[in-house]
């Protein structure tokens, strides 16, 4: 039984191009996904307080987004990058929550449960991608850290499906939100961006 998964499509060549190039705004947007993926997994508590196991994961994840919020926030002061007064929407979460949208609340826990791991890996694989190009080598080594972190709960997310869904269910369900997530992916405009 696998957790972990792998993202369809690489992310090209110019979207590490744009982050290297614009870093300071690459670390006002890497904040405020940090600060939404803490809100994400509190989220899941309030709209499912029911389903009891998911509840350790998702406070020690909350914790955790929010302690690499503080983290980008600290090099954001060091760097003299300001946090954003508004913040533009993020279209690849958006998109990819239009997929929740609908169905029986089972559905709606199982496609939810599910966006966090894609998610979790999306970020996995793009801060993996900061850490390779990036010449400090005190944030070369924040982004290994925090890819390695990034495939930790995306495998959480996974997992806590697997608790409650029969295993055929949650991997047809994951495989077609992977495509989905890759052609969204592919069709994003091209940003000093998480996303």
């Amino acid at each position: 039984m696998k957790h972990s998964i792998e993202v369809l499509t690489a992310s090209p060549q110019a979207w590490i191009d744009a982050v290297m190039s614009d870093f300071g705004t690459f670390l006002q947007d890497h904040a405020d996904c940090e600060r939404k993926a803490s809100a994400m997994a509190m989220s899941l508590i309030a709209k499912y307080p029911d389903r009891e196991l998911i509840i350790p994961d998702m406070i020690e994840t909350a914790l955790e987004e929010l302690e690499h919020f503080q983290q980008v926030y600290d090099i954001m002061k060091k760097k003299g990058v300001p946090l954003p007064a508004k913040m533009e929407p993020d279209l690849y979460i958006l998109q990819l929550m239009e997929e929740a949208k609908g169905g029986s609340t089972d559905s709606r826990f199982l496609i939810r449960l599910l966006l966090g791991s894609v998610i979790e890996c999306r970020g996995c694989e793009r801060f993996k991608l900061v850490a390779d190009n990036i010449e400090d080598a005190d944030l070369k080594r924040f982004y290994k850290e925090l890819w390695i972190s990034e495939a930790k709960h995306g495998n959480i997310y996974a997992k806590l499906a697997l608790h409650y869904f029969p295993e055929d269910m949650v991997y047809a369900k994951l495989d077609e939100l992977m495509h989905k997530e890759a052609e969204i992916v592919s069709n994003l405009p091209i940003r000093s961006a998480l996303h």
